[in-house]
């Protein structure tokens, strides 16, 4: 219905319309909606819609843009791989965590424009000449990001609240967005960013938002299918046959890309030193990747762990970058909990009302012994994995990769929890002993580190009650472990695969006698590496390999037996600790669809 006014007659409401618009005005100069004056042209885009491209044609690019959940929202990611190899290999720590492609204000290449987010505006033809506008960033993201506006062929940067000239809102402007760094701690920035364009025009002020956020780092599963395997290679026979016999496994398992090999650092604890994990973004046709190594918080005696400075001396380049994320004041004392191995991703689960896609990290960390707290900061901030705890107190080393590991399989979870039974090894010790096998060696041909022998037979490994005492002990704590689990995950008993081997105690704590088999690798749903056990054998068969094999073949699985007793066995480790993976990332699942 429209309101007719005849002439000389005013409705008795008017004036109270007229100063209600009046006090607005005041009130909200910059309030004025373009969308009400078709000739007013302020649009600002980005990929909303998360298709790789931004289309003026299209409503989905436009709708709700000014927020962001799991259907709609724009992604930027941070900008700290190397594009053009430019970095330094060599030189101080910090001078090699600090160099990457966003410390300068420069394009690093075309590849680098593919790590930026593009925001652009629509051409305002008709916009007075006395129109002026401006690009402004919300706090407190403004320090934590970069700008540059394409001029011509090239991008130059541009400073948040520049004015832009009438011709370049007449002409439109094309922007790309990069991150500074990743979120360290969500209480300084949660990832979130406001990016408004704002255009003046005869008196007036016209604005319109986007909201984006910054990926955040995921880390690998074990679920996802190893892509790069790498080890730290020696000269010696103990190395030759670790890495021949993981090649060989990897090859099974047709894994692509070689075993990458880091030589000179004099570490072999490779999985300890360095972590991967990624960012993405949405590109035509799926994602935008940047691979990020991270090096390892491990700070002792008022310096890094030398091994891990290859994130940036042999790793880092185009869509790969590497990190540090430490605290210097640390414990010395804690520090075995910043090595990797003490960082595993729970596969995906729901639980408690709650989906987690991605998992969820684990660590080894109780109230008085935990990891260095700034890199826990740093994980907790992605909010997509949030960490949780478990108690390895009592292990010597204290990594949570010891005692478990996991399998995929066909089934409403989608996998197995491993969990290392003593009590289990011993029964299988005792059935042989029963059969008249007490006499058959256990470790045969076999040293520990001291150079003294650690061939023993299963009736003088059953007769040792220290020995006996300590594989209690640890059954005890291992149970305390799977409930933590089953508390955090909701898997249950069927759910959880019994995996022998024997515990001793060092010094007070605890650590495995047999080669620790849940210590282990797994390669793809089918393929799984494994120390080489070193059992008793009977006919011609070790019983712990056995037992493992058949255990892992009824969920379709081959399991792969790797020497390391040399190695790493006899040093406290095992396979997982001498290797750390690259993992193929996921299509059929993206992070920015995840309700978290």
């Amino acid at each position: 219905m429209r309101l007719q006014i005849k002439p000389g007659w005013v409705p008795w409401f008017l004036p109270t319309i007229l100063f209600l618009v009046f006090v607005g005005a005041l009130l909200c100069p910059g309030c004025s909606d373009d969308e009400n004056d078709p000739d007013i042209i302020v649009d600002l885009r980005a990929d909303v819609n998360r298709n790789g491209t931004i289309d003026f044609s299209d409503p989905t690019e436009d709708t709700d843009e000014d927020s962001w959940d799991t259907t709609h929202g724009a992604i930027f990611l941070a900008n700290i791989d190397d594009d053009q190899e430019t970095c330094p290999n060599t030189g101080p720590d910090q001078e090699l965590a600090a160099c990457h492609d966003a410390i300068d204000d420069v394009v690093n290449g075309e590849n680098d424009l593919l790590d930026m987010a593009r925001l652009q505006t629509a051409p305002f033809h008709d916009a007075t000449d006395d129109a002026n506008g401006r690009l402004s960033i919300s706090e407190p993201g403004r320090a934590f990001v970069r700008l540059f506006r394409k001029t011509g062929d090239s991008y130059t940067i541009y400073s948040p609240e520049e004015e832009l000239s009438v011709t370049d809102l007449r002409h439109g402007i094309e922007f790309r967005l990069e991150a500074l760094d990743f979120v360290r701690d969500s209480s300084v920035w949660d990832g979130y960013l406001d990016v408004t364009f704002s255009v003046t025009t005869e008196g007036m002020t016209y604005e319109d938002l986007v909201r984006l956020r910054v990926s955040p780092l995921i880390f690998h599963h074990h679920l996802d299918s190893i892509s790069t395997a790498y080890v730290t290679a020696f000269n010696d026979q103990a190395s030759i046959t670790f890495r021949s016999d993981l090649q060989a496994a990897l090859s099974a398992a047709s894994v692509e890309n070689p075993l990458y090999e880091f030589r000179s650092i004099g570490d072999q604890w490779t999985q300890d030193f360095m972590e991967t994990a990624y960012m993405s973004m949405p590109a035509e046709g799926g994602q935008h990747i940047i691979r990020v190594n991270f090096r390892s918080a491990n700070f002792t005696n008022n310096k890094l762990r030398n091994a891990g400075r290859i994130v940036f001396t042999q790793l880092r380049g185009p869509d790969m970058a590497g990190a540090v994320c430490y605290d210097p004041a640390h414990s010395d004392y804690m520090d075995s909990l910043n090595s990797f191995g003490n960082l595993e991703v729970i596969p995906p689960f729901s639980h408690a009302g709650q989906s987690w896609p991605f998992g969820r990290i684990i660590r080894g960390s109780t109230a008085n012994y935990y990891p260095d707290q700034f890199f826990e900061t740093m994980l907790a901030s992605q909010q997509i994995q949030l960490p949780v705890s478990i108690d390895t107190e009592w292990l010597i080393v204290g990594h949570v990769d010891e005692v478990f590991s996991y399998v995929e399989v066909e089934s409403d979870r989608g996998w197995l929890l491993l969990a290392n039974d003593p009590i289990l090894a011993i029964a299988m010790l005792q059935d042989l002993e029963a059969a008249g096998y007490g006499d058959v060696l256990m470790f045969e041909g076999m040293s520990w580190m001291t150079g003294q022998s650690a061939e023993i037979s299963v009736s003088q490994v059953l007769s040792d009650p220290e020995l006996m005492d300590a594989n209690v002990w640890a059954a005890i704590m291992v149970d305390e472990m799977k409930t933590t689990y089953h508390e955090i995950t909701g898997i249950g008993a069927d759910e959880i695969v019994p995996i022998p081997f024997l515990h001793q105690e060092v010094y007070g704590y605890s650590l495995a006698y047999q080669p620790g088999t849940t210590n282990s690798i797994i390669i793809s749903r089918d393929h799984f590496a494994t120390p080489a056990t070193h059992g008793p054998v009977i006919n011609g068969l070790d019983i712990f390999r056995q037992q493992l094999q058949d255990t892992l073949a009824a969920s379709g699985i081959t399991t792969h037996f790797v020497e390391d007793w040399d190695l790493y066995h006899a040093l406290w480790g095992e396979i997982h600790c001498g290797c750390a993976v690259s993992r193929t990332v996921p299509n059929d699942i993206i992070w920015w669809e995840s309700d978290i």
